[in-house]
C-alpha cells in the first residue's frame, strides 16, 4: 500500500477499511476458515501500513519544522503549517478508528454467551 499524501487518500483508505471491518464481522460466526483467516491478515497489514503512513507524515512535519526553525532548506513556514495540519488530520483519524475498534471490541465482549 503506498503512502498517504493527502487527506483525501486518507479518507479514502479509512473507508476502505471500515469496508473491510464490516465484511469480518458477518464472518465472525466463531469458526475461523482459511478465506476469513486471510482476510484478517489482510486488514491487519492495511491497518500497519495506514500507521505507517501516518507516522511518515508527522516525521515529516516534524522535519520541516525543525528545517523552519533553524533556518535550514529554505523551507517556508507556509508548507511546515501546511505538514503540520496534515499530520494532525491524519493522526485524530487515526485516533478516532482506534476509538471505534475499541468500543466494537468492549461490544463484543459484553455480549452474553
Amino acid at each position: 500500500m503506498k503512502p498517504i499524501t493527502s487527506s483525501n487518500q486518507l479518507l479514502s483508505q479509512m473507508q476502505q477499511l471500515s469496508k473491510l471491518a464490516k465484511a469480518n464481522t458477518s464472518e465472525l460466526s466463531g469458526v475461523a476458515d482459511s478465506s476469513s483467516t486471510k482476510k484478517g491478515v489482510e486488514f491487519g497489514k492495511m491497518l500497519s501500513s495506514a500507521i505507517d503512513a501516518v507516522n511518515q507524515q508527522q516525521m515529516e512535519a516534524g522535519r520541516l519544522t525543525n528545517q523552519v526553525e533553524t533556518g535550514d532548506g529554505g523551507v517556508s513556514l507556509v508548507k511546515a503549517m501546511i505538514a503540520s495540519q496534515k499530520a494532525n488530520v491524519a493522526f485524530q483519524a487515526t485516533l478516532q478508528v482506534r476509538n471505534r475498534v475499541i468500543s466494537a471490541y468492549q461490544d463484543i465482549m459484553n455480549m452474553p454467551i
